[in-house]
């Protein structure tokens, strides 16, 4: 029975190591979260976990969320002195949209030509969760420092009234920011909209409440509302790079920054529109809103038949005017009237749009007699009164002097049973139009003794001299070795300055780069060797060459912070600064050295 007893359980070991030693083997692909219930101003991390390499991954949509931070990939290799653990992670970085209950949906990925996909995880948002008041907090240096505001020109226009979206960026002199980038641009709906940005974005000193701000403004649109009733502007949101101070200290005595990524949007602004009054709204009311200047005019009122002239109905002032037609041009059936040429000339800026807007219409009289052009109507909405106004246009006579008669002496044409005076065109209508033309040449010269033909003569006999001036000038160039020197330090100094701003964001090597073209660029000016650029030296090699001492200063400040870059955290901001340094003392030394 012991016997027994012992081979029991020896297999019941084995088979526990078996099947561990499966459990360790299998395919392992899950998702994990930070936190399944956060606030709507907090961060959710999302990491899909496996534990064998694969390929094709698939993550979910995350349309409930803002995608801030990712994807981030990390590998792990560890052994136990039995067996390999591998672990592969893609991490995401998440902030809520809206209050709710959410879904994380499924991930997909490939391992050993299998597909696996993850669990889904339900995720709740509750409202903003107040935070403690950490002056090193990045939540508490966004909520309380930092500020993203859509400024509104009027909340309550009337329909087609132009109104101005400026959003800026608000930040405490306290607070810094390295960078930022969109993740959602603004949407118009239910607005005519054109965008005035300025890509030069320029810091400015401002208020924000009544406290000091400094403001970069990021977006500026003009919109013209197409609808009444509330229209909602989508907002703006921005990744912020935040620089929060730790507790740490540099070896100066400086507190070193850490970055931290955190969203900001603008508040949802309603524009509420108003719709045009009914009363007193002209019949040929086609939608203008604005203060404007109407006119008929012609290049001429005195012409022979088949001869053409130019008719322009116009309108000018500042308003909506793109975005209405003018009034149809009417005249008797005498006149062929050809399809208008529309032309526009409009600028827009915050306040709106502003030029004139013109159809240019094509008459050409049949007959001879006097053909009137009946006055033209406009009407437009005045915002200053808020009232409808409308203007006409005189009426214009056109005297035809020569032509064919087709009616009496009183030219009271015929009319036609749908009351219009019939039209009859004659062989001559478009006798104006030349079909056939005669050209000649107006200068027919001979290329001998032309100027040409002097010139390919003559030109390479007076190359020749030129040639040996510019040869002797190259041997002289050659022989100055004090000269090809400097020049070759001065090439080197560029050179290296060039790669500089090209490293421009690695500390490392555009500091490195930096240091090798002041080196070079003195070992030109100064002829000394590399074993003699020491501080002391340079200083007094620069005195004695009368360089001012403010520039000296400068030029050693410069090596110095070459030196202490590689042990102190330097910004993108520290090293366009030296690096503009570094150009502007060269130049400097170059003018004043003797």
């Amino acid at each position: 029975m012991k016997l027994l007893k012992h081979i029991c359980i020896l297999l019941l070991a084995c088979t526990t190591s078996f099947t561990f030693a499966q459990d360790e083997d299998a395919v392992q692909f899950q998702a994990k979260v930070s936190k399944k219930r956060l606030g709507l101003n907090e961060r959710l991390r999302v990491d899909f976990q496996m534990n064998k390499d694969g390929d094709n991954f698939v993550p979910p949509s995350f349309s409930d969320f803002i995608v801030v931070g990712g994807p981030n990939q990390s590998v792990s290799n560890s052994w136990n002195g039995k067996t390999r653990r591998f672990t592969k992670i893609y991490s995401y970085f998440l902030a809520p949209k809206q209050m709710g209950t959410f879904s994380i949906n499924q991930a997909k990925i490939e391992i050993d030509g299998q597909e696996y996909k993850t669990s889904p995880i339900s995720i709740t948002v509750t409202k903003a969760i107040e935070k403690p008041e950490d002056p090193n907090d990045p939540d508490y240096l966004l909520q309380e420092h930092i500020h993203l505001v859509a400024e509104v020109s009027n909340t309550n226009p009337y329909l087609n009234q132009p109104i101005s979206v400026v959003y800026k960026l608000y930040v405490s002199p306290t607070v810094g920011i390295s960078n930022y980038r969109e993740i959602e641009s603004p949407v118009y709906n239910g607005f005519w909209s054109q965008s005035m940005d300025d890509q030069r974005i320029k810091a400015q000193n401002g208020t924000y409440k009544g406290e000091d701000y400094r403001f970069v403004t990021l977006r500026k649109t003009v919109l013209y509302p197409q609808k009444t009733g509330k229209l909602v502007l989508e907002p703006l949101s921005l990744d912020l790079t935040i620089d929060v101070p730790t507790n740490r200290r540099d070896i100066f005595g400086n507190r070193i920054k850490t970055q931290a990524h955190r969203t900001i949007t603008a508040s949802v602004r309603t524009i509420n529109v108003k719709p045009l009054p009914e009363e007193g709204k002209p019949d040929n009311f086609t939608g203008a809103v604005g203060d404007f200047v109407f006119s008929l005019t012609t290049t001429k009122n005195s012409l022979n038949a088949t001869e053409s002239l130019q008719a322009k109905i116009e309108v000018s002032g500042q308003g909506n005017l793109k975005l209405f037609e003018l009034p149809k041009l009417t005249t008797p059936s005498t006149l062929e009237v050809y399809e208008p040429e529309h032309q526009e000339n409009v600028r827009t800026n915050m306040a709106g749009m502003q030029g004139n807007i013109s159809d240019l219409y094509t008459v050409v009289p049949q007959y001879k007699g006097k053909f009137p052009i009946p006055p033209v109507s406009f009407s437009y909405f005045d915002l200053k009164t808020e009232t409808y106004k409308q203007i006409s246009s005189d009426e214009i006579v056109i005297n035809v002097l020569e032509g064919p008669v087709y009616a009496e002496a009183d030219n009271k044409l015929p009319v036609s049973s749908n009351g219009k005076q019939p039209v009859v065109l004659n062989e001559n209508q478009f006798a104006f139009i030349k079909t056939d033309s005669s050209f000649t040449a107006i200068q027919t010269d001979n290329f001998l003794n032309s100027t040409l033909f002097w010139t390919s003569l003559l030109g390479p006999l007076l190359a020749i001299p030129l040639a040996l001036f510019y040869r002797r000038k190259r041997e002289e160039r050659s022989a100055d070795v004090t000269g090809n020197k400097k020049r070759k330090a001065d090439k080197l100094a560029k050179k290296y300055l060039t790669e500089a701003k090209k490293a421009l964001g690695q500390k490392e090597a555009f500091y490195v780069a930096l240091e090798k073209a002041l080196h070079n660029y003195l070992k030109g000016r100064l002829n000394i060797e590399t074993s003699d650029l020491s501080k002391e030296k340079i200083a007094k090699l620069l005195s004695d060459r009368q360089v001012d001492s403010q520039v000296i200063v400068a030029f050693e400040a410069i090596l110095e912070n070459c030196e202490l870059a590689r042990y102190t955290p330097i910004t993108n901001v520290t090293m366009q600064q030296d690096y503009d340094k570094a150009a502007t003392t060269i130049n400097l030394i170059d003018k004043q050295i003797k």
